[in-house]
Order: C-alpha cells, then sequence, then structure tokens
C-alpha cells in the first residue's frame, strides 16, 4: 500500500512539473492607478512547447443561422491550425487544420482582437488576463471522452469577439459555461480558471470551474475596488461572496446548489468561494502564496503576512487591497519581473544563485532529492508576458506585449484601434530558432546573459528602460495624433517601434559574448568570483600551493654529505657560474661555491 502512495505521489510530482500552466495575474482599479486608466496584466508561465506568437484577428460578419466552430485548445505550439481566425495561422505546407469539437451559434458581427494563448484586448478596449487554478472538480472536453465543450481559452476569445465592457464579458462567459459545459487545460493542477476582465471603468476577479456533472460549470465574480489592486497566482482569491451586492458580485445559482448539495453550505451562512471550491496550492505550499505576498509588497503593501497554515482556508491575503501611491503602467513590468529582491527570499541570492546572482531555478529531475525552489513571479518559463492599459482616451486602450521571459523581454505598445501585428512578433515557433523572431531574439538574450548573469542584466535593464520610455513616449505621440491617423499609420508607426526593439536584443547576445566571455572583461582584466562565493563552495581547501623551492644559498646544514658533494662538482660549480648574469655575477659565482665550503675537508677531493 505504501508503494502505490508513494506511485501516486511521484506521478502528481511529475505532473505538477511538467504539465503546469501556472500563471500570475494583476489588476489595478481607475482610481489606484496613476493616469487613471484601469491596468490588468497576465505572465504565461508555461511550460515545455508554447506558443508565443502574438496574433490579430479581424473583424467579421455573418450571415444568420452561421455556426462559430469550437476547438480544442491543446495550448502548445501551433495553438491552432485553419483560416477561421486570420493569416497568423494559415496552414503551413504539410500542416493539418484544426478539426472542431463542437459549434455554437455565431452572432451576426465579431469584434477585431488581440491574442496569444488566450484573448487579450479588443478593438473596445476590453482586456483579459489569466492564470490556471486547481478546483474541487474536473472534467474533459467532448473530444477527450468527457461532455464539456468550452475551455477558458475559447470562451476568453468568444468575450473579444462579443463584449465590449467587463461586465458583459463576464455575464457572456458564465452563461455560455453554464450551457456548454467547461473544462480545465488537461493538466493535473488545471481543472480551474481565474480571470482579471476590464474595462475603462472597472475590473472584474473572475473564477470557474467545472460543476460535478461535467456538463455546466460553478462561477463567480468580484468587482475589485476603484482604488484598489488585486493579485491571482494560480490559486481562486475571492472568499465571502455577498449575496445581497449584484454591484459588486456576480456568481452563478450553481454556488449555491452544488454546496448545498455536497453538505459544505446551509442557507443563511456565509459562503467562501476559495475554501468550498478551490483545491489549495498545487506543486508545493507557498507556490501561490509567495507570488501574492510578493506582488503586495511590490505594490506597495508591506504589512501582510508570509506564513500560513493553509491557504484554502487561511483567509491570510485580501482579496482586494488599496496601496499607498499610485500605479503606473511601468510598475506592473516590475512585479512580473520580480525575484523577491530586497526581502529574505531574495532569489538572486544564495549558493543557488551562483557567484553572479542568477534568480531562475530550473526544473529538477532527481528522483533522490526531496526539495522545492521558490516559485518567483518572474521566472524563465515564461512564454508572453502582457499589461492592458485599459482606458478611453487618445487612442484607447494599449496593450504591452513581451515575448519570453520578462526579465529579459521588452515590452512594446500596440493601441485598440490598431489593426495588425508586427511581423516579429508573429513568429515563434519554441522548437526553431529564427532571427526573424523577436521570441527568439529576447530568449538568445536570457540565456546568453546567464554566463556573467549579474553583470550582462545591469546591460539588459539599460536596453529596456531606453526602449520603454520609447514605447511610451510614442503612445504619448500617437494619443495625439490619432485623430489624424488611421489605421495602417498606426500600425506603422508600432511596428517601426517594434523592429527597433526586436534589431535592438537580436544584437545583444554577441555583445554579451565579446564583453564577458571565458571569464574575463572586455578590456581583459579577470571578472573573478565574490569572496563569499569562494568560500561557501570550498576554495581555501582546494589544492595547496607547490613545495617551496630551497635557497640555492641555503645553509648546507640541512644538505647530506652526499648533496653537497653533488653540488660541489667542477661541472655543476662551472655551470653554474655560467648561468650567472652580468648584473650581481660575484655574489651569484660566490653562491656557486658555497657548497664545497660547507663539505668537510675528507670529501673536498
Amino acid at each position: 500500500m505504501r508503494s502505490l502512495r508513494a506511485v501516486i505521489v511521484f506521478f502528481q510530482q511529475f505532473l505538477n512539473a511538467h504539465l503546469a500552466e501556472a500563471c500570475t495575474t494583476l489588476a489595478v482599479g481607475r482610481k489606484a492607478s496613476a493616469d487613471g486608466s484601469v491596468l490588468l496584466s497576465h505572465s504565461n508561465d508555461f511550460e515545455g512547447n508554447g506558443d508565443a506568437r502574438l496574433c490579430f484577428i479581424p473583424a467579421a460578419d455573418y450571415s444568420p443561422g452561421s455556426w462559430r466552430p469550437i476547438y480544442w485548445d491543446k495550448e502548445d505550439y501551433p495553438r491552432f491550425v485553419g483560416h477561421d481566425r486570420g493569416s497568423c495561422y494559415t496552414p503551413a505546407p504539410g500542416e493539418k487544420p484544426s478539426e472542431p469539437i463542437g459549434v455554437i451559434p455565431q452572432v451576426n458581427h465579431t469584434y477585431a482582437y488581440y491574442e496569444a494563448q488566450y484573448g487579450i484586448m479588443n478593438e473596445h478596449g476590453l482586456g483579459i488576463g489569466e492564470t490556471t487554478c486547481s478546483g474541487v472538480f474536473a472534467t474533459d472536453a467532448v473530444s477527450r471522452g468527457g461532455k464539456a465543450l468550452l475551455s477558458i481559452d475559447s470562451l476568453t476569445r468568444i468575450a473579444m469577439e462579443r463584449t465590449r465592457t467587463a461586465r458583459s464579458a463576464v455575464q457572456l462567459i458564465g452563461r455560455l459555461a453554464e450551457a456548454y459545459g467547461f473544462y480545465g487545460a488537461g493538466s493535473f493542477e488545471g481543472s480551474a480558471e481565474s480571470l482579471m476582465i476590464g474595462d475603462p471603468q472597472e475590473v472584474y476577479i473572475f473564477h470557474i470551474l467545472p460543476d460535478p456533472s461535467g456538463t455546466s460549470a460553478i462561477w463567480a465574480a468580484q468587482r475589485v475596488l476603484d482604488d484598489h489592486v488585486a493579485v491571482a497566482a494560480n490559486m481562486f482569491i475571492i472568499r465571502e461572496i455577498d449575496f445581497t451586492d449584484p454591484i459588486n458580485f456576480l456568481y452563478s445559482s450553481s454556488v449555491h446548489t452544488v454546496a448545498q448539495a455536497k453538505g459544505w453550505w446551509r442557507p443563511g451562512c456565509s459562503l467562501d468561494f476559495t475554501a468550498t471550491y478551490s483545491d489549495g496550492e498545487y506543486a508545493q505550499k507557498f507556490y501561490s502564496g509567495r507570488r501574492v505576498w510578493g506582488a503586495y509588497w511590490k505594490f506597495g503593501i508591506t504589512s501582510l503576512p508570509e506564513n500560513y497554515t493553509d491557504l484554502r482556508h487561511d483567509a491570510v491575503y485580501p482579496v482586494t487591497a488599496k496601496p499607498p501611491t499610485q500605479i503606473k503602467v511601468r510598475d506592473l513590468f516590475a512585479i512580473h519581473r520580480y525575484y523577491y529582491e530586497g526581502t529574505k527570499y531574495d532569489m538572486t541570492k544564495g549558493l543557488a544563485a551562483g557567484p553572479w546572482g542568477d534568480p531562475d531555478r530550473f526544473m529538477t529531475t532527481s528522483h533522490t532529492v526531496a526539495g522545492n525552489w521558490e516559485r518567483s513571479i518572474g521566472i524563465y518559463r515564461t512564454t508572453t508576458a502582457h499589461v492592458v492599459q485599459v482606458r478611453n482616451v487618445g487612442q484607447g486602450s494599449v496593450l504591452w506585449f513581451g515575448p519570453h521571459a520578462s526579465a529579459s523581454t521588452c515590452f512594446i505598445p500596440l493601441s485598440a484601434p490598431s489593426t495588425g501585428v508586427p511581423p516579429p512578433y508573429g513568429v515563434a515557433d519554441p522548437k526553431a530558432f529564427s532571427r526573424q523572431s523577436a521570441y527568439w531574439a529576447h530568449r538568445a538574450v536570457f540565456n546568453v546573459a546567464k554566463i556573467k548573469y549579474s553583470y550582462a542584466m545591469k546591460d539588459v535593464r539599460a536596453l529596456q528602460a531606453g526602449l520603454e520610455d520609447e514605447g511610451e513616449a510614442l503612445v504619448a505621440q500617437l494619443d495625439v495624433l490619432s485623430p489624424q491617423l488611421d489605421n495602417i499609420a498606426l500600425n506603422q508607426a508600432y511596428s517601426r517601434h517594434a523592429e527597433r526593439v526586436h534589431q535592438s536584443f537580436l544584437a545583444l547576445p554577441d555583445k554579451f559574448l565579446e564583453k564577458y566571455a571565458d571569464g574575463w572583461f572586455q578590456d581583459l582584466s579577470p571578472i573573478g568570483y565574490p569572496d563569499w562565493w569562494l568560500r561557501a563552495v570550498g576554495y581555501q581547501s582546494g589544492p595547496p600551493p607547490p613545495p617551496k623551492q630551497p635557497d640555492p644559498g641555503m645553509h648546507a646544514s640541512v644538505l647530506s654529505d652526499k648533496q653537497l658533494h653533488s653540488n660541489c662538482s667542477d661541472a655543476v660549480v662551472q655551470q653554474c657560474v655560467h648561468d650567472c648574469s652580468a648584473e650581481g655575477f660575484a655574489r651569484c659565482a660566490t653562491g656557486c661555491t658555497r657548497a664545497c665550503n660547507m663539505l668537510p675537508p675528507m670529501l673536498m677531493v
């Protein structure tokens, strides 16, 4: 029995390690932001074969009675192949188009939008960010033996196509999931989902999981107060639902009925959505909680507890909180690049970070050494990250998009009226390096920087700061000019900036090699190692210095008679004198005969 349990535990750990799509999402109410925008974000912390392409889906019109195809979302590259969603997915030679697993009625008109793994921002400025969560119920898609038709991937895209406001998006996603069934992404921990959904006026936290029958869904949404921020990181965060407050809470009737049927809730009592329907943190304790704590810390909310027993039942972190200062777009960039620097969990410190302060902890393969790495917000396996600056001024909402790990990416802007993707951002095959790919440019920077991380990342951050400054300046300029600009002009302006970013980062790995290769600076001075690291790895216990050679003029008492006799031979003395230089010759020559002077008289033959 114990061996079977060990197998189950190992299998769960394997799935946690290899199938996780462990994302972090942030939300900022409009009165908590510096410019009055609603802000929301998402890092798609995929593992393995993630699809990092940014794609533009054009608006479309349909005749009455049309059907919208629904596809199984495998969540790796390529995520879709076909002609249904724009030129981004046009089949390459030899590629087989994706096959629908079902259909739903189509609407007469669908809005244009940007998507990566999920819908991101549509032409009306609606924005979405996603994080996979654990749930107490799970099911499969209709094409995989289950009865559910819709995943969060499809639901976010449909919301982009059909809605203009956050509230209507919440209601549409919930209604469709109840009607057609909801399934998680298919991983051990991914049976449930959470979204941040925002428009220029408000932003909602949305949670969803399958119902016990596998044919419907359980969902709830809570409005983020206008002067508050929120953080969700692979775990539900909505706690007690106020069923008497329809402005700030939306939910399915199944929230009540399922909990009551299971004996988890009684009418008249409060209902904690997370305690009831979450399955807690996965992978390890603090996997979600540390990121929530860390993001709030970066928001300036530093009084929250660091420890707890069980995050599912211990409501140690608020659903939302008011930051002490107003939040800027680039504050969200910084949070997604955060490795807990400046706290006791700083992952740039300690032996695991190596001599160059590398905070990334790659997946381990040991089956004999038990343990876990700290889970940071910034992480090496991010496929894409984005921030949506949801607003109704200037050009409208702005998408800030960065491929690969946030630490070494550069967020580029695109506005809601834009109608295209800069070419380097539509190329991202994770198994085929390409210099035409922004994803690969940033991936190369990230990996080559590790030869001297603490040094190279100063160069990365300087380049990021300069180019992101330029991006903000470009947005401000186009906000002023937007009444005179058409979509083509916007596309061209943003594409020029994106290409500058792409080319700048494409050149950076070569500069790292020139500057830091083989343990030397470019000026050929050695970099060396920090003293603390040398002590930690036992440098002092390495091989000792070579034995000290005796002084040619040392006292003869330390030499044997045989050695003295050998050193006094005519050939040795003659060679010794011959080797003396002109400078100091007399002293050297005298030294050559010193051994002879030390010999007992009977040996001087």
